[in-house]
């Protein structure tokens, strides 16, 4: 292909891209669902004839969306679907402990322990200030508080750092 064809073919291409995205969303609109699934034939196989409702083909009408459902009532739900997730079972013996004594409102064994966890670092998500407590997890050897902590959040959400707020995982207490 010589040079001068080679601008042509690129302004082609766009103007195909763009008519495609065009066409895409404008066959969304009226859908209200992915138009490759409404049309795949997977899709078209199980939907089979309906007699009860009269046909819409090539009607503008929108079709009705159902909403979106909600978890249901008890399932864990992440607060940042971004961070890692542990099974609370999978933590260290001395963080399962930690987080029975948060459940039963302490006594804790650092005087620091409920104080206020400021998250400089931005690792977690951002709240308002006061928002986040932590609470140290013993170190078995340590001869201070080391650098295992809890940090929860006033919604109830709990956070593990087994380094000091280098990094996070969220606890999940289903498992």
């Amino acid at each position: 292909m010589t040079r001068s064809k080679s601008p042509l073919v690129v302004v082609a291409v766009l103007i195909l891209a763009v008519l495609a995205g065009v066409g895409y969303l404008l066959a969304d609109k009226g859908g209200g669902s992915h138009p490759k699934a409404a049309a795949s034939p997977k899709a078209a196989a199980t939907a089979g004839p309906s007699t009860s409702q009269p046909s819409t083909a090539g009607s503008a009408a929108p079709k009705p969306s159902a909403p979106k459902p909600s978890p249901p009532s008890g399932v864990w739900v992440p607060a940042d679907p971004a961070l890692a997730d542990v099974c609370r079972t999978k933590l260290p013996s001395q963080a399962q402990d930690t987080l029975g004594l948060i459940a039963k409102g302490g006594p804790y064994p650092y005087s620091r322990d409920g104080i206020v966890f400021e998250n400089r670092e931005s690792r977690l998500p951002r709240k308002s200030d006061g928002y986040y407590h932590e609470y140290t997890v013993v170190t078995p050897g340590s001869d201070d508080r080391g650098t295992r902590r809890v940090v929860t959040g006033n919604a109830g959400e709990q956070y593990w750092s087994g380094d000091h707020y280098a990094t996070f995982q969220e606890i999940d207490p289903r498992c």
